[in-house]
């Protein structure tokens, strides 16, 4: 079946055997463990995953690429929906581990990243192909031009690690960018803190990152300051964990505005 690829949808379809059956290589699920696929498309990455595990499932958007995968991949269940407005409860099974993987579209890759943090506890890990420079984003260390929010929310809610990347001529049609796969596993410490508190401290902090964290948490500290906190440090400047403790102090305290 003839297929046109959506620019609206981000697609880029991988072609490239040998990175299919790497990505189906690095996943650390057993056999009857559940695999749930993100953005399968016509279903090339989806066959291999059916040669090894018994249990994928996969969410697609495009009814075109529902059509074929009906076609021609047998023994997998399809869910019809937008990723971003995905309820994962009712994807994981409650009687097994449930894995994540993915060639996620470029456009709406954090959203998704973000999406799998809220849940993070439902799995065990994910593996993810992305443009490299969100890639290099997840795992840059403090003080890097490239760590920002997503940096901070990835290291706290999971542990990162690229695995390699993946060249534009292993897609069709090729995109711009070089890409890579990365392993998110969801095996860091529970946050003494809620997940609001992490994400509204450290959002508000990198909206103006060039200011000092006295400036940039004005609206959620007021005059209060904390010791054991530099406030003459720039959002870059402040390790994950740094944030965290912050987030978990003042909560304690009651001193979020």
């Amino acid at each position: 079946m003839s297929f046109r690829t959506k620019k609206s949808l981000g697609q880029h379809f991988l072609t490239d055997n040998n990175i299919i059956y790497k990505i189906q290589g690095a996943l650390f699920a057993d056999e009857d463990d559940r695999l749930i696929e993100i953005g399968p498309g016509t279903g090339a990455l989806t066959k291999a995953l059916v040669e090894k595990f018994n249990d994928v499932h996969v969410v697609e958007i495009d009814q075109r690429a529902i059509e074929v995968l009906r076609q021609e991949v047998e023994g997998i269940t399809i869910h019809e929906q937008d990723v971003l407005e995905m309820d994962w409860k009712e994807v994981i099974s409650n009687k097994k581990k449930n894995y994540v993987v993915g060639n996620l579209p470029y456009y709406i890759t954090s959203p998704i990243l973000f999406s799998l943090f809220e849940y993070r506890h439902l799995f065990e890990e994910a593996v993810l192909m992305m443009q490299k420079e969100v890639a290099e984003r997840l795992v840059s260390d403090h003080s890097c031009k490239q760590y920002g929010i997503l940096s901070v929310q990835t290291q706290l809610f999971s542990t990162p690690e690229i695995l390699f990347d993946v060249s534009r001529n292993s897609f069709s049609p090729p995109p711009k960018v070089t890409s890579s796969v990365v392993r998110l596993r969801f095996d860091a410490p529970e946050l003494r803190c809620s997940d609001q508190s992490i994400k509204k401290v450290v959002r508000t902090a990198f909206n103006q990152r060039r200011k000092k964290i006295s400036n940039s948490l004005k609206s959620v500290l007021g005059d209060y300051r904390p010791e054991g906190f530099n406030f003459d440090d720039r959002a870059e400047n402040w390790s994950p964990e740094i944030y965290a403790k912050l987030a978990e102090h003042l909560e304690q305290t009651d001193n979020l505005s």
